[in-house]
């Protein structure tokens, strides 16, 4: 398993101070045997995004908006208690938050261009739309007497 204990890379040059993440530790419900009553495995991990000075002030921006949802005061707050041991749970923290801020970053996708329809392909639906008319038009026998 690849520690990575060193700077968390967001995207590029840009990465997570480690200062600026706090961490708190608890009792997780997760799996473990009676050791896991006494160890405060399940990790949480908070990010101040509102007053973080290391991220690209339009990043910082982009995040902000599309995280609205889920900060509170400006704090991203990460969870993570699904392994046994305190360490792959901050691993797990690290990296979803480091996705999360990568995924919120992101600059918007290119507006759709929409395509053009041939003319071609526009009158041959015409043309058949009105022979399917006149064959159902055909149908209705009121003409013939």
């Amino acid at each position: 398993m690849g520690h990575m204990s060193g700077p968390y890379i967001i995207r590029g040059s840009v990465s997570l101070p480690e200062a600026e993440l706090t961490w708190r530790f608890s009792r997780s419900s997760g799996p473990g045997g009676q050791h896991v009553n006494t160890s405060d495995s399940q990790v949480e991990l908070r990010f101040d995004l509102a007053a973080t000075e290391a991220l690209p002030p339009v990043w910082k921006q982009r995040a902000l908006e599309r995280l609205a949802g889920r900060l509170v005061d400006g704090v991203v707050v990460v969870r993570s208690s699904e392994h046994r041991s305190q360490w792959r749970n901050r691993e797990a923290a690290a990296v979803r938050l480091t996705s999360l801020l990568a995924e919120a970053t992101a600059p918007p996708p290119r507006p759709r261009r929409p395509t053009r329809i041939p003319r071609g392909i526009n009158e041959r639906r015409l043309r058949v739309k009105k022979q399917r008319s006149e064959t159902k038009r055909g149908r209705s026998g009121r003409d013939w007497t």
